[in-house]
């Protein structure tokens, strides 16, 4: 079963999260879902549930953008999913997808699950 990870080249956790997944002899397909702009809602959603957490576990609380006009707001998880896709910047990462199962690398050792 291959493995995919969400991957952004400029941050240093998505890279240590590729760079675990090659220590281990594992060559994922790399989406870098920044430049691709690969989210939809639905993809997102089905990533989302494979990941078994709310939408809202998904964001990367520190971005300007999210605090200047997110932080506080109650949206439902449909809305969060929208703005995700709409952000994707906001998307912790790597997310490492591996048949129905998937984790955010943002630790590398999350990773082991899917190992």
């Amino acid at each position: 079963m291959t493995y995919k990870i969400y991957h952004n080249t400029r941050c240093r956790k998505s890279r240590g999260g590729l760079q675990y997944l090659e220590e281990k002899g594992i060559q994922p397909e790399i989406v870098e879902y920044l430049k691709d702009q690969v989210f939809t809602e639905e993809s997102l959603t089905k990533i989302i549930s494979k990941l078994n957490i709310k939408p809202q576990e998904l964001i990367r609380t520190q971005e300007v953008d999210y605090k200047q006009n997110f932080k506080g707001k109650n949206f439902s998880d449909d809305e969060w999913v929208k703005i995700l896709v709409e952000n994707p910047k906001f998307i912790r990462r790597p997310i490492i997808v591996k048949g129905d199962k998937a984790v955010i690398g943002d630790i590398v050792e999350h990773i082991d699950v899917l190992l």
